[in-house]
């Protein structure tokens, strides 16, 4: 992943700040409580693509 291209990506929903996660190859918006995936290389920020992160996830965060 691109450093620079993920400094300028957003949550679409929040339009907060996207944390990247290299093992899973996801961009995960705690806000949202949502990761969006990379797919071939590209982030798909699309809601219906997303899953949603489970409590142990989100308490990460914290």
């Amino acid at each position: 992943m691109n450093m620079k291209l993920l400094e300028s990506l957003v949550c679409p929903i929040t339009k907060g700040r996207l944390e990247y996660n290299k093992e899973k190859q996801e961009l995960i918006s705690y806000q949202a409580r949502l990761a969006f995936p990379i797919r071939d290389g590209f982030p798909v920020l699309l809601e219906h693509e997303a899953r949603q992160l489970n409590a142990e996830e989100i308490s990460k965060s914290k």
